[in-house]
């Protein structure tokens, strides 16, 4: 009977091992289709469209997230507008609230208190230090953002946000564009080192 449950024992516990070597070292291949790449083309003309008609923010670099991109997945991007190249791209977290319940498809809103993202172009302000430490205040510039200040829908970093692609979907905010540490002192030096405010263009079609 002891060797019967040894042996279970040691099953269970080479089984937990192998599970937790594959979530740390094996890594999703994700594939971009052909509806991620044109989407991209879009709302990055789209956001060059609003810089030509915006000479006070930074004219070189943008921001992007995808936000029908599945978490687990890069889908956060530092665009660089001039050369047309993508200079990083990352995690990021979207807001609990829009969790439908059917995997990869989400629901966005502007109400406060929805814990939700919301979609559109943003400014990205001041910085000032809370209790994600430094982040970033947002100002949402369309009908579908513009209480995002009010709402405290802020640029952040958290300890427990991973920075490499996931198996599974990662953790979700309370509606603010959350990333890992290694992204957030990417931004941070960009940011920090612009004359003008950067914009910040959150999208889903």
């Amino acid at each position: 009977m002891k060797k019967i449950i040894i042996r279970s024992l040691t099953a269970i516990v080479l089984l937990a091992a192998v599970a937790f070597l594959i979530l740390k070292f094996v890594r999703p291949q994700h594939e971009v289709s052909k509806e991620t790449a044109v989407r991209f083309i879009l709302n990055s003309d789209k956001a060059k469209e609003f810089l030509k008609d915006h000479p006070d923010y930074n004219q070189d670099i943008v921001f992007l997230a995808d936000m029908a991109i599945k978490s687990r997945y890069n889908r956060f991007y530092v665009y660089d507008v001039k050369n047309n190249h993508i200079l990083h791209e990352g995690l990021v977290a979207h807001g609990k609230g829009s969790n439908t319940g059917t995997y990869g498809e989400l629901q966005f809103s502007n109400v406060e208190g929805s814990n939700m993202t919301s979609l559109g172009n943003y400014k990205v302000g001041a910085d000032y230090v809370g209790r994600f430490g430094k982040s970033y205040k947002l100002h949402g510039l369309d009908k579908t953002n513009n209480q995002a200040f009010a709402r405290y829908v802020v640029l952040h970093t958290y300890i427990f946000m991973p920075h490499e692609e996931q198996l599974v979907p990662i953790i979700n905010s309370e509606g603010c564009p959350m990333v890992s540490n290694e992204t957030f002192k990417i931004l941070e030096n960009i940011i920090d080192n612009s004359k003008k405010p950067i914009l910040l263009r959150i999208f889903y079609k």
